[in-house]
C-alpha cells in the first residue's frame, strides 16, 4: 500500500493515479509489501531552486529532488523491527514515512521537449528516479548509475502496463478545462487524448476574436502528440461544464484521419457520462482517395 499527499504548487493536468501507479510499481520492483507513505511536491523553477538552496546549499534549478527519511540502501532494505525504521513510522497514516519528492514540472516540460516524448513520460520518469533515491539508490558512480538505472526500467515497464482507466481519462479532460481561453462563448472544454502507448496529451479550447480561427480542445490534443511525433491514438475523452460537449464535425474529421474506430468519452455537469467510437460519430469519414479505407 503506498500513500501519498500531493502538493501542486503549479498546474498540472495529470491526475494523482499516474504517482500512484508509478510509486507502487517501484515497491513490486523493491518486493515491498509494508505500507508506505511519501509526500510529491509539483513545484516550478523558483519554487525548487529556494528548496534546493534551503536544504542543500545549492543555488540552482534542477528537475528533482529527493529527500529519504529512511536510513536504507538497495542492500539492505528497511527492516520494521529496526529501531531507525521505527522511527519514520507514522501512526496516523499506518505507514512508514520514506521522505519527500519535489519535481519541477517546468524543467520537466522543457526535458520532454527536448527529448521528443509526453510531458507525462518525463513526469512518471522523474517520480520514479525520486523513489528510488528515497529507497537508498544512488548515480554517484558508473555502477551504480547503471544499478539504479535497471530498476528504473522495471518500475517504467510495470507503470505503463498498467491501463489507463476511463475515469482517469476523464479527469484528465476535466482538469485540461482550466487553461481553456473562452473570453467569448465562456464555454470551457478540455480534452484528454490517449495514446496506445500509454502517453496521455491534454488539451484545452482556444478561442479567437475571428471565430472562425477558434481551436476546440480535441485537436489541441491532438495537434499536441502529433507534434511530438505520436500519431496512434486509443481514445479521447471531453469535458465540459454545462451541455454534453460532442466533438464538432471538423474534430470528427481530424481524429478519423489518425484512429477512425477510437473510442470517445465526453463528461459535463454532475459527472454524466457518455461513451462511443468516432466511427459512430462520423460513419464514413473522409480517408482519401483510396477505397474500403473504413474495413
Amino acid at each position: 500500500m503506498i500513500l501519498l499527499e500531493i502538493d501542486r504548487q503549479v498546474h498540472l493536468a495529470l491526475p494523482d493515479s499516474v504517482f500512484y501507479r508509478a510509486a507502487e510499481a517501484c515497491l513490486r520492483v523493491m518486493n515491498i509489501s509494508s505500507p508506505c507513505s511519501l509526500s510529491l511536491t509539483l513545484a516550478d523553477d523558483s519554487g525548487i531552486r529556494h528548496i534546493n538552496k534551503t536544504w542543500r546549499n545549492t543555488d540552482k534549478v534542477t528537475d528533482v529532488l529527493s529527500f529519504p527519511s529512511l536510513p536504507v540502501t538497495p542492500d539492505a532494505l528497511f527492516h520494521e523491527q529496526d529501531e531507525k525504521t521505527q522511527q519514520a513510522w507514522d501512526s496516523e497514516t499506518g505507514a512508514f514515512f520514506l521522505g519527500d519528492i519535489i519535481i519541477n514540472v517546468h524543467q520537466a516540460s522543457k526535458q520532454a521537449t527536448d527529448y521528443q516524448h509526453a510531458l507525462f513520460r518525463e513526469m512518471t520518469y522523474l517520480f520514479v528516479h525520486g523513489m528510488f533515491h528515497l529507497l537508498g539508490y544512488d548515480h554517484i558512480n558508473k555502477e551504480d548509475k547503471t544499478t539504479m538505472r535497471n530498476q528504473e526500467e522495471k518500475a517504467l515497464q510495470m507503470a505503463f502496463e498498467t491501463k489507463v482507466s476511463d475515469e482517469e481519462l476523464l479527469q484528465a479532460a476535466r482538469e485540461a478545462r482550466a487553461f481553456a481561453h473562452t473570453p467569448y462563448s465562456h464555454y470551457k472544454v478540455g480534452a484528454a487524448l490517449l495514446c496506445t502507448d500509454g502517453t496521455l496529451y491534454t488539451g484545452c479550447n482556444v478561442e479567437n476574436a475571428s471565430y472562425g480561427l477558434t481551436n476546440c480542445a480535441e485537436r489541441t490534443a491532438v495537434f499536441k502528440a502529433i507534434s511530438e511525433g505520436n500519431k496512434t491514438f486509443e481514445a479521447v475523452a471531453i469535458a465540459a461544464d454545462q451541455t454534453a460537449p460532442w466533438p464538432c464535425g471538423a474534430c470528427r474529421q481530424v481524429m478519423t484521419e489518425f484512429a477512425p474506430k477510437m473510442r470517445v468519452l465526453i463528461t459535463w455537469g454532475e459527472n454524466n457520462v457518455e461513451k462511443t467510437t468516432l466511427d459512430a460519430l462520423l460513419p464514413h469519414g473522409f480517408l482519401g482517395f483510396e477505397e474500403d479505407q473504413h474495413g
